[in-house]
C-alpha cells in the first residue's frame, strides 16, 4: 500500500511519465519485478484497452499478492488524481478557471519531461539490444507523430513482424491454459460493471444511463490509453451530447494533464461539469462516481483475467516474439508522446500542417513559454545534476511555478 500509493500520488504527467516512474519505484528501487517480467507486462498491457500505465500498476500488484493486490496497487493508482480531480471540477465550476493550481503544474510537467527522458534511455538500453527491434522502435515513432497512423494498426504489424520473423524451434507450451484462473473475474466483473448503469435505467434515471453507457462503450475502444481517443471524445461530448463547451473541454484537458492518476481521469471532470450543468452539485457527484465505476472497473477484469495467460503465451516461441517486437513498439510510442507532452509544455499555440501524408506538429514560436523552458531546465539540474529524489524536485519545482505565477 506504501509503495503505489506513493507511485498514485506521484504518477504526473501521462502514461510515458507514469511507465518510467513504476519502472524506476518496481524495477529499479524496490526489485520487486525483473526487467524482462516488467517489459513483458507493459507489452501485454499494451494490447487490453483502457489506460495502460493503470493496468500496468493493477498487474504489479496481481502478481505480488494477487486479486487483492491488483485491487489495491490499481485503486491506489487512480484514486489520487480523482481525488485531485474532484476538487479541481468543485473549483471551477465555483470560481472558472483555476491559474494559480495550473501554474503550480507546470512546474510539474517540466519534471515529467525529464523523467520520461530517463526513462526511454533506460529503454533503449533494455528492450532494444537487437537491430530490427531498434528500428521498430523508430518506425512506430514516425508512424505515430508523423504520419498519426492508428495506434493498434502500429502494435498489430509489430506483433505480426515478430511473429513471422522468429527462428526459435516452435513448440507448444508445457502445461495447460489457465481457464479456472481467467474465467471467475469474467463472471464476476461484468455484472459488477454494469450493475451501476442497469439501475439508473430502472430508475429512469436518463442522464446518468447516458453518461454510463457512453463512458462504457469509451473503456472498451481505447487502445493505446487517452491520447487515442480524446479527439473522438471531446467530438461527441461538445458536438453531439452538448455537455460542455469546446472552452470548457480545453480547460477540463489542461487541467486532467496536470493532475496524477492516468489523463482518462479527463472523463471524470467531464462528467462533474456535464452533472452540474444537468441538475446541480447532487447530479455531478453521481456523474462522476458513474463515470469512474464504468471506466476503471473493466480494467480490473482484463488484468484478473488475462494476467494468468501471460506465462502461459511466454511459452510459446512465436507469441514471445511478437510481445518482444510489441516491447520495441512501445518504445517508440512513448517516445512519440513525450514529444508531444513536452511541445504542448514549452508551446501555448500549436497547430498540425499536413504535407501529402505527413501530419507535422508546428509549434508557433511567438508563443514559447520561457517560464515552461526554465522550470525544465532546473528540473534537469536537480534530477540529472544534483540526483535529487524525485519527491523532493516535484515539490520544489511546483513551489517554482506557482511563485512565477504570482509574479
Amino acid at each position: 500500500m506504501r509503495l503505489f500509493a506513493r507511485i498514485g500520488c506521484l504518477s504526473f504527467g501521462g502514461p510515458a511519465a507514469q511507465i518510467a516512474l513504476m519502472h524506476k519505484e518496481l524495477v529499479e528501487d524496490a526489485k520487486l519485478m525483473s526487467e524482462a517480467e516488467f517489459l513483458k507486462a507493459l507489452s501485454f498491457c499494451m494490447l487490453l484497452p483502457g489506460p495502460e500505465a493503470m493496468q500496468l500498476a493493477t498487474y504489479a500488484g496481481w502478481t505480488l499478492r494477487g486479486a487483492v493486490g491488483g485491487l489495491i496497487a490499481g485503486l491506489l493508482f487512480v484514486v489520487p488524481g480523482a481525488i485531485v480531480i474532484t476538487c479541481l471540477a468543485g473549483l471551477y465550476v465555483s470560481f472558472g478557471d483555476v491559474p494559480l493550481v495550473q501554474a503550480a503544474f507546470v512546474g510539474i510537467k517540466a519534471a515529467v519531461i525529464i523523467i520520461v527522458a530517463q526513462a526511454i534511455l533506460r529503454l533503449l538500453k533494455n528492450a532494444l539490444n537487437r537491430a530490427d527491434h531498434r528500428l521498430i522502435a523508430v518506425l512506430a515513432f514516425v508512424a505515430l507523430f508523423l504520419f498519426n497512423l492508428p495506434f493498434p494498426v502500429v502494435i498489430g504489424v509489430a506483433a505480426l513482424y515478430g511473429a513471422l520473423a522468429c527462428r526459435d524451434r516452435i513448440e507448444g507450451p508445457t502445461n495447460s491454459l489457465p481457464w479456472s484462473k481467467a474465467v471467475p473475474p469474467v463472471l464476476i466483473g461484468l455484472p459488477v460493471w454494469v450493475l451501476p448503469v442497469a439501475v439508473a435505467w430502472l430508475f429512469g434515471a436518463h442522464f446518468l444511463t447516458e453518461i454510463g453507457l457512453f463512458f462504457s462503450w469509451l473503456a472498451v475502444v481505447t487502445f493505446g490509453g487517452a491520447y487515442a481517443v480524446l479527439a473522438y471524445m471531446t467530438q461527441i461530448v461538445v458536438t453531439e451530447f452538448g455537455w460542455l463547451s469546446t472552452p470548457q473541454m480545453i480547460d477540463a484537458l489542461g487541467l486532467a494533464e496536470t493532475t496524477p492518476g492516468p489523463l482518462i481521469l479527463v472523463t471524470q471532470f467531464v462528467s462533474i461539469l456535464a452533472g452540474y450543468g444537468e441538475s446541480g452539485w447532487g447530479m455531478a457527484g453521481l456523474a462522476g462516481l458513474m463515470t469512474l465505476w464504468v471506466t476503471f472497473v473493466p480494467c480490473f477484469i482484463w488484468i484478473f483475467a488475462g494476467a494468468p495467460f501471460i506465462d502461459w503465451l511466454d511459452q510459446m516461441p512465436r507469441i514471445r516474439a511478437a510481445l518482444a517486437a510489441v516491447t520495441a513498439a512501445v518504445v517508440g510510442v512513448i517516445a512519440s508522446l513525450s514529444v508531444w507532452f513536452a511541445a504542448h509544455v514549452w508551446f501555448a499555440d500549436l497547430s498540425i500542417s499536413d504535407a501529402g501524408p505527413l501530419r507535422i506538429l508546428t509549434p508557433d514560436w511567438t508563443s514559447l513559454d520561457l517560464r515552461a523552458v526554465a522550470l525544465t531546465a532546473l528540473s534537469a539540474v536537480l534530477m540529472l545534476g544534483l540526483n535529487w529524489p524525485l519527491g523532493r524536485a516535484l515539490v520544489v519545482l511546483a513551489g517554482a511555478g506557482a511563485l512565477i505565477g504570482l509574479v
